[in-house]
């Protein structure tokens, strides 16, 4: 039962994986596939090490994944604002049809 349940994690965390790369090809600015790999990142592989956590157990291998999921987790949303900020710093343009700018209206 816990292997099926972890199967469906993995499978979850591929659907995610698949949607973020999409993302990344699809979407028409830095910021927006910013959020695209964000999301992909924290909800596909997040799931993915979870799943094989849930099939591995409480081993050598099931605790990196932990590890690896928390890593993940704390770093992914900080290295994506940090990228978006320095974009914007840099003076790359939004897409034409954005709504908000909040860097902009900061005037950072």
């Amino acid at each position: 039962m816990i292997n099926t349940i972890g199967l469906v994690f993995i499978s979850i965390g591929l659907f995610f994986d698949f949607i973020g790369c999409l993302g990344l090809v699809r979407l028409p600015d830095v910021y927006n596939r910013l959020q695209a790999s964000t999301k992909c990142i924290t909800l596909g592989t997040c799931s993915i090490l979870f799943g094989a956590f849930l099939i591995q157990g409480v081993t050598a291998f099931g605790i990196k994944a932990l590890l690896c999921m928390m890593f993940l987790l704390l770093t992914s949303p900080v290295s994506a604002h940090a990228l978006a900020r320095g974009a914007h710093k840099s003076g790359v343009k939004l897409w034409e049809r954005s709504v908000v700018d909040k860097y902009g209206e900061d005037g950072n």
